[in-house]
């Protein structure tokens, strides 16, 4: 297995009811799995747990049977909804993109990523644009594991699709496994061979 989520229990503090539970799924390498739930039934939580940005309470994530690192470079990377909370303003797009190593001009080029803009400030780009860079700093050589919480709802169905086919052709490459977690249920049922429902796995 790739990424194992075993028993997971988190709630934000203990006067708080769990918000997960009994948690427990796993993803192999050059997997595409959803995950799907109504609102607030924690998914984006769920998420944060995954890539090492929340500690559960109960339970443990493992990568390749192994804790997830607590330094250096993520191998389980999370690209948000909204990609202006998910870089520094006071970066360019150049050094912004180096967080994830040296970017591979494919990559730019499968994204549609234009050389002018790596010398924009976030606030010179669109949120599509933005998006695409962090899709693109996501994507690095030592990425083994992709989650997209609601990575391309805010973006216009042309922008989307490139996104879409930019992460599956890396996905295949470098065998990735990603997890698409999303409203949108012809996405999920287009892009993953299962999805996995709070609640219950109805791969």
């Amino acid at each position: 297995m790739l990424l194992e989520a075993h028993d997971l229990g988190y709630r934000y503090s203990g006067k708080h009811p769990w918000l997960l539970r009994h948690v427990s799924f796993s993803i192999e390498p050059g997997e595409t799995v959803g995950l799907v739930g109504p609102s607030g039934c924690g998914k984006s939580t769920l998420a944060r747990l995954l890539a090492g940005y929340e500690r559960p309470q109960e339970g443990r994530v493992t990568l390749g049977g192994q804790p997830l690192p607590k330094s250096g470079y993520r191998p389980v990377q999370l690209v948000f909804q909204h990609p202006e909370k998910a870089v520094n303003p006071r970066w360019t797009m150049k050094r912004t993109l180096g967080e994830g190593g040296e970017p591979d001009p494919s990559l730019l080029a499968d994204l549609g990523i234009e050389a002018a803009w790596l010398e924009r400030w976030p606030n010179e780009l669109s949120g599509g644009e933005l998006q695409r860079f962090c899709v693109a700093r996501a994507l690095g050589p030592q990425t083994r594991m992709l989650i997209a919480d609601e990575m391309t709802t805010m973006l216009d169905a042309i922008t989307q699709a490139q996104i879409w086919q930019a992460v599956m052709e890396r996905a295949r490459r470098q065998r990735m496994g990603v997890l698409v977690i999303s409203h949108e249920h012809r996405l999920v049922e287009r892009l993953c061979s299962r999805i996995i429902e709070l609640g219950g796995d109805r791969a």
